[in-house]
């Protein structure tokens, strides 16, 4: 059943998401196309609702680059996470090697390690109308239908800051039929537990209700003495108007936490990433017990104790809730009234490690250079200080938090085996707060027209989102702790002749204070978006044009520094005379109304029912807060063919321009100061999406892309970088594919599939100076269906155990080196393996 499913949505290329401004009749729409699935339904006869506004308009004839999977390949893909499901989209570059959250993706060449130009959708509506930070609120589970999505194309009208793409997670409908269940244990190697259950009934033959959720249990996928727990919990309420409307009431609410994982040392060998050793690369962290909870100095106008904890052994802390109402009312036969609106009140506290922030490689070294004064020293500051504080100093030394042990300069041999590597580092503790609420809602009408061979439908409406964020990223500190795995923690001692602690100069083990400056700042929004969308078709050829005029009120509040910073609180150790970046207690206010077009136009002509040509153009935007809003052109067309069962697939070639990149990344000689990045990104490239099944028992699927990015026109704090013109956007491939070959098992018992997913060389940095290797990731899996009831799923991934690295040290800047062999980088993980027991009722 799995593979037919897959076989009958391959041979629909892939058919696309919910309509945006009418998601939720695209909810019903896409659980009844892809129920005919199993019988292989023709590409002409799939609907296609994402970025369209056409009702029962096939793919086939869609002018837009459009993705699809449903329940099965989604079960397929074993994703445990967000991102997982993202890497499903062609042209999506996903950076999933945070952990289950705060990943990074970026769309057909945009520069890596941020969310922009991406709008990730639950029924329509954005989860987040900024888009950036939404796979805190959002993952997987059973009450999910499908994912849906259009890249470039209508995008950037039919939904707010999502005009590289959308993604669109559609739930399942109510079940107004019969009652149905399931419920669904996951286990894996590295120690997660999760239930997920999903119910629906109906109530009368006009109302019918679901639910579903689950709850969780997991230190993350890298060594960890904590586990996180976590739910979710997901209702819905529709009722049927006898004229074929709905209004249905929703609501959902969660509490998960997650762990989080940044960049930790690596070293090249022969020309290759390996691990340091004690640090191993696959599953390595330098989180643990010594970070479990630690009292951080910070202004008192920020927090009235003097002190905020950083909590490692809460990890990542998500909460949400949020009421939904979306309904629709055919007015007469050609009109219909749609609205759709939710409420969604969040909050996030954030606890993560950050090795190497701001000090960079330099901030990898021998404990011997630690303990030397001078510039060789990372700490060299606080070793001036402590000369200042215990005169009689005659070296330094390091007393471990945990052990009590004190090993002093002088014990070179012992230092140089410390943990077998001789490192210390620097890491930063960056404990961020968000508490926010965010209001969307989009209101209009549909009018469709039919005369002998013309159709014409045409959408209007009116887009509202009302946000505001407020940010608590006060005393973010740094520590001295050793290089491995569950690492230790060091205080900064000053020794006399002997060896003896005659003053201790860190604050238990913490070296400086208010390192990303004062960290308090708010935003809002007031969006209101005007959107028309007109789709007409004469014969075989279909035009569409959009049009979105969005202004949006912003307000920025940044808490200023003081002038002077706040001394530590009484009886603080350590001789560190204040608590670094200090918030006074006000605020820099800015205000800017802004306003800002997108518009799009689209043809597809259909050369026979399998075979059609498609090209498009887009202009669209990304609001920015009070920032400059950025905007991005794109060109691209396209064909689509099928030929029966043999073959199905799509290719697209594309040219993208992003234009006006801009952001801050912290300064690497003084980290509480923001340096400011501006350039263009040019990318022409081609997407392919393929299907081949010469036989009724094997398919293999290929989706990839092959693109060219280059940087244009870079300035850095205003000052241009003629040397950076024409270099490849940091932390972007300029191939990345997959193949996934399946094979179905006889008499309906299930699928065994391979999957291997390629990710091409990238560049660490914008200046080009570290190259990362591309490599290629293999995984296993198999689906027995025991009964028509239970179901048992089993994967493995990176069978190969390969090394893979995502990113090097974004905070390091924009030009980056390899210091004696040694660099930081974020990476994949090693052999993971588990499954899931699925039981139906």
């Amino acid at each position: 059943m799995l593979r037919s499913a897959r076989a009958g949505v391959r041979a629909a290329l892939l058919a696309s998401a919910a309509l945006l401004p009418l998601a939720a009749q695209a909810q019903t729409t896409a659980a009844e196309a892809s129920a005919p699935a199993a019988q292989d339904v023709a590409a002409e006869d799939e609907i296609v609702v994402t970025g369209q506004t056409t009702p029962n308009r096939p793919l086939i004839t869609a002018s837009a680059d459009i993705t699809l999977a449903n329940r099965e390949l989604i079960d397929q893909k074993a994703a445990r996470s967000t991102a997982d499901l993202l890497e499903m989209v062609p042209g999506i570059f996903v950076e999933a090697t945070a952990g289950q959250i705060s990943n990074n993706y970026s769309v057909r060449g945009l520069q890596g390690g941020g969310q922009r130009f991406v709008q990730l959708q639950e029924d329509g509506l954005p989860i987040l109308y900024g888009g950036g930070g939404a796979d805190f609120f959002f993952d997987p589970d059973l009450t999910i239908d499908r994912l849906e999505a259009v890249k470039g194309g209508s995008s950037g009208v039919l939904t707010v800051n999502g005009a590289g793409a959308t993604i669109n997670f559609i739930s399942k409908a109510p079940n107004f039929d019969k009652p149905e269940g399931m419920v669904r244990f996951t286990g894996y190697n590295y120690g997660l537990k999760r239930g997920d259950f999903y119910y629906s009934q109906p109530i009368t033959d006009k109302l019918a209700f679901n639910v579903g959720g689950y709850i969780q249990s997991s230190p993350g996928v890298r060594k960890n003495p904590f586990d996180y727990q976590g739910w979710r919990l997901k209702g819905m309420l529709e009722y049927k108007f006898d004229d074929g409307g709905y209004v249905r009431l929703s609501g959902k609410g969660g509490h998960v936490e997650n762990a989080y994982y940044a960049d930790q040392p690596y070293r090249f060998e022969d020309g290759k990433p390996t691990g340091v050793p004690s640090l191993d690369t696959q599953f390595g962290n330098v989180g643990g017990d010594a970070f479990a909870n630690i009292a951080v100095p910070v202004s008192t106008n920020a927090h009235a104790s003097g002190y905020r904890d950083f909590k490692y052994r809460d990890g990542v802390v998500a909460k949400t809730w949020q009421a939904r109402l979306d309904f629709e009312k055919p007015v007469s036969d050609s009109f219909t009234l749609f609205g759709h609106g939710r409420y969604l009140d969040y909050s996030y506290d954030f606890n993560g490690l950050f090795p190497g922030s701001g000090t960079g490689n330099a901030g990898l070294t021998s404990a011997v250079n630690y303990l030397t004064p001078g510039a060789s020293s990372p700490i060299n500051d606080l070793l001036t200080l402590g000369r200042a504080a215990f005169p009689t100093t005659t070296r330094f030394g390091i007393k471990n938090l945990r052990t009590g042990q004190v090993l002093g300069a002088n014990q070179t041999t012992e230092l140089n085996a410390l943990n077998g590597n001789g490192f210390l580092q620097r890491t930063t503790l960056n404990h961020d707060a968000i508490d926010a609420h965010d209001f969307g809602m989009n209101l209009g009408g549909r009018w469709n027209f039919e005369s002998g061979s013309f159709t014409n439908s045409l959408t209007a409406g009116v887009m509202y989102y009302n946000t505001r964020r407020s940010q608590d990223q006060s005393a973010t500190a740094s520590v001295v702790n050793d290089v491995r795995t569950n690492s230790d923690i060091y205080d900064v001692v000053a020794l006399d002749a002997a060896n003896n602690v005659i003053g201790t100069l860190s604050d238990n083990g913490l070296v400086s204070y208010g390192d990303w400056g004062a960290g308090i700042r708010s935003r809002k929004d007031s969006s209101l978006s005007l959107y028309v969308n007109d789709e007409f078709s004469i014969g075989d050829l279909h035009v569409d044009a959009g049009v979105r005029w969005e202004q949006d009120s912003a307000t920025a509040w940044d808490g200023n520094q003081a002038a002077v910073n706040q001394p530590v609180p009484a009886g603080t150790a350590g001789v560190l005379p204040t608590v670094g970046s200090t918030w006074d207690g006000t605020y820099a206010v800015r205000r800017a109304k802004k306003r800002a077009v997108a518009y799009t136009f689209g043809a597809n002509y259909l050369i026979t029912p399998g075979f059609s040509v498609y090209a498009r153009y887009a202009n669209g935007f990304q609001m920015n807060n009070v920032d400059p809003i950025t905007g991005i052109e794109l060109y691209e067309a396209g064909i689509r063919y099928q030929h029966g069962r043999l073959f199905s697939g799509s290719a697209t070639v594309f040219r993208t321009n992003f234009r006006n990149q801009n952001y801050n990344f912290a300064d690497p000689v003084n980290p509480t100061q923001q340096s400011n990045i501006n350039a263009d990104l040019r990318t022409n490239g081609v997407e392919l999406d393929l299907n081949v099944r010469p036989v009724d028992y094997f398919s293999i699927d290929f989706q990839g892309v092959f693109q060219d990015p280059k940087l244009v026109n870079l300035a850095i704090n205003g000052a241009n970088q003629e040397g950076f013109e024409g270099n490849r956007p940091e932390r972007t491939p300029a191939q990345l594919f997959t193949i996934t070959p399946t094979f179905k098992l006889p008499n309906g018992l299930g699928e065994v599939y391979g999957r291997y997913k390629y990710i091409g060389k990238i560049y660490a940095d914008a200046g080009n100076g570290v190259a990362l290797p591309s490599y290629g990731v293999t995984s296993l899996g198999a689906s027995f269906n025991l009964s028509e009831r239970l179901q048992v799923s089993v994967n493995a991934d990176n069978i190969f155990d390969v090394v893979g690295l995502t990113e090097g040290n974004p905070r390091q800047g924009q030009t980056q080196a390899i210091t004696d062999g040694y660099f930081y980088a974020r990476g994949i993980v090693g052999v993971t393996y588990g499954g899931t027991i699925t039981f139906k009722f």
